[in-house]
């Protein structure tokens, strides 16, 4: 690589040496300026080419399989709920309480053996099984170019089936995410795809995993973006859309009509009292998912320090999940039907009717529940434990607000949908996956506006208290830097000629070598340049020179400078991006580009080096930092 170089900013230089501004002097001689073909120009990638297009296509596919795996998993652990709990060989949707009666302290042992399974299958088929999958794909993303192993694409799933099968308080969500992951990375691993292109498949994988559990296209490829994408652009946005899209075709394709999962009753308008009561909420529950964050990580650390091998973790936590569903059965198993009771639909599972009393013994036996399970390195997802844990407390906090203030016009089921999104708002810091999820999972329009409110309060407390996420402090801990903001590139807003040096320092290719040499040595500031344009008579570019290419032994010292030029001109447009520019120097391998103008092909009309791309950067940062006076005042305020 080319050394470091200066500012090249020196005006046009007095020595007798000729520069891009002052070859008029010269005698006229037939260009020997390499043409454009011969020159290498930044390529500009279109926003979609036939590259994409097969993406596309493969996104396509990998949604409709993705369809098909989500509801063989919901049968698999249904298949497994059956047989764990009930005796028999059965796909019909069960919940695990039922159960709990007949069973008696046995129910206690299920989960011990479901842990011992997911235990075994870990130790010795994929430790990557373990936990609830988003972040593993995350890490796979930002540390191993979305390369997961291929067995993931069925470990995963089986494991899950059955920890959630034998009573594991988790959502089926995590772990089809994770597997639609996988498979969208392993279908990139199989073909020849670029490592950008391979994180496009797995994050249209998990998304498609999403869509085809809840039936929520929209929020999926949000959450696509703000956890596993990290970006937001054509060539990735429209192949994981089109694969939630296809996935949730497969879904309704199998289920009929697209009726929402979590059926609630009508919502009113809400009132202007009523919205500052949701956004309040927001607040409180932001608190709690800051709360819930520490907690799970902190139980995981209590695991670290036991004295028995990992493998035997999931069941020492699958002890605690049957302990706590003997005392509280509505604990076990994926718990869907809770969220519809505490959003007040139709639901009343095992009979019972949830009361405020009975809602707030949930979601500490739940939030236990799942905590220690999670902790433990069980398999399992975390959407529905957290759903039903905010939502339980949104929906004390309405009731207490109804209480303190009667006429505020307060449903406390909105202040059960709120919680629930805001819950997922703060611990994940998935803003707008969660404001639309709770949209498309209920399908009430005026549940909109107290969402907004609510998780975007939530979303600044999670912000204020904690710096990393439940999605991403374990693999912070590894030393993985996760991107918190997507922001547009700021190199691709400025182009090269706003950057670029004017006053350009160039040798004329007809001068000797000997003269060069001599000029270089001599004490004129513009002779220190590390390297340089060289010309032909008509200000030409025909290549660049570095003093590494001057000083070398060997040369005939009166041979023409542009004899020494061996390789052809790396060159950027005056109207390309810095962004372009940029890659186009580490592309080839060089600390400076010539800049040409497309309305005079192979006019040299300035440089570009790597200290004017660093020092475009200064506009952004005064921009974020220094603030500016006020510019407008208010007349009456003015002082006389």
């Amino acid at each position: 690589m080319s050394d470091p170089v200066p500012d090249e900013t020196t005006p046009a230089d007095p020595s007798g040496l000729k520069s891009a501004a002052t070859t008029e002097g010269l005698p006229v001689s037939p260009s020997l300026a390499p043409s454009l073909s011969q020159m290498h120009i930044p390529r500009q990638l279109a926003l979609i080419d036939r590259r994409a297009v097969m993406i596309i296509s493969i996104a396509l596919v990998l949604g409709i399989s993705a369809g098909f795996i989500a509801e063989l998993l919901r049968r698999l652990i249904s298949l497994f709920t059956n047989i764990a709990f009930y005796g028999h060989f059965s796909i019909q949707n069960t919940l695990p309480a039922d159960a709990v009666p007949h069973l008696g302290l046995w129910v206690v042992i299920i989960p011990v053996i479901g842990g011992v399974i997911v235990g075994f299958m870990a130790r010795f088929g994929s430790r990557g099984i373990r936990g609830h999958g988003i972040p593993e794909a995350m890490e796979h993303v930002l540390m191993n170019e979305s390369r997961i192993p291929p067995r993931i694409t069925w470990l995963k799933p089986l494991s899950a089936a059955f920890a959630i099968g034998t009573g594991g308080p988790f959502g089926a969500e995590g772990p089809i995410i994770a597997t639609g992951g996988a498979l969208g990375s392993v279908i990139g691993q199989f073909l020849h795809t670029t490592s950008d292109e391979r994180k496009t498949l797995l994050a249209a994988g998990a998304a498609a995993g999403m869509a085809a559990t809840f039936g929520s296209p929209v929020s999926a490829v949000l959450l696509a973006v703000e956890l596993l994408l990290f970006e937001f652009r054509p060539r990735s946005l429209i192949p994981v859309a089109l694969a939630a899209a296809a996935a949730t075709a497969v879904r309704i394709g199998i289920e009929g009509s697209a009726k929402p999962v979590f059926d609630m009753g009508s919502i009113l308008v809400p009132s202007a009292w009523s919205l500052v009561t949701y956004v309040v909420i927001g607040g409180l529950i932001g608190v709690l998912a800051t709360f819930v964050t520490k907690a799970a990580y902190f139980i995981e650390d209590l695991f670290e320090h036991l004295p028995v091998h990992w493998m035997w973790w999931p069941a020492i936590g699958g002890l605690a999940v049957g302990i706590i569903g003997y005392c509280v059965p509505l604990t076990l198993g994926v718990g869907y039907s809770n969220i519809v009771a505490i959003l007040g639909g139709n639901a009343k599972p095992a009979g019972i009717t949830f009361t405020v009393e009975f809602v707030a013994l949930l979601i500490v036996a739940k939030f236990l529940s799942w905590a220690i399970a999670l902790g433990s390195g069980t398999s399992g997802g975390t959407l529905a434990p957290l759903f039903t844990i905010g939502g339980g407390a949104g929906m004390l906090f309405g009731a207490l607000a109804n209480h303190l203030f009667p006429g505020a016009g307060i449903d406390i089921h909105v202040a059960a949908l709120v919680g629930m999104a805001a819950i997922f708002a703060g611990a994940a810091r998935a803003l707008l996956a969660s404001v639309v999820f709770a949209f498309e999972t209920t399908l009430q329009p005026m549940g909109l506006l107290p969402l907004l409110g609510g998780c975007a309060m939530s979303y600044l407390v999670s912000c204020l208290m904690m710096r990393t996420t439940i999605m991403t402090e374990k693999i912070v801990r590894r030393g993985v830097r996760v991107p918190a903001e997507y922001t547009s590139d700021f190199l691709d807003q400025v182009l090269v000629k706003h950057a670029a040096s004017k006053n350009v320092v160039a040798l004329p290719g007809e001068q000797p070598l000997a003269e060069i040499r001599a000029w270089l040595f001599s004490d004129v500031p513009s002779a220190h340049h590390q390297g340089f344009p060289v010309i032909d008579a008509a200000g030409h570019l025909l290549g660049m020179i570095t003093r590494r290419d001057l000083d070398r032994p060997g040369h005939n010292s009166d041979a023409p400078l542009q004899t020494l030029l061996t390789r052809p001109p790396v060159v950027v447009y005056d109207d390309c991006s810095l962004r372009e520019a940029a890659d186009h120097m580490v592309r080839h391998d060089v600390g400076r580009l010539p800049v040409i103008s497309r309305q005079s092909p192979g006019k040299l009309v300035g440089i570009l080096t790597r200290s004017d791309v660093l020092a475009a950067h200064r506009r952004r940062l005064q921009a974020a930092q220094d603030p500016t006076p006020p510019t407008v005042t208010i007349p009456f305020l003015r002082s006389r």
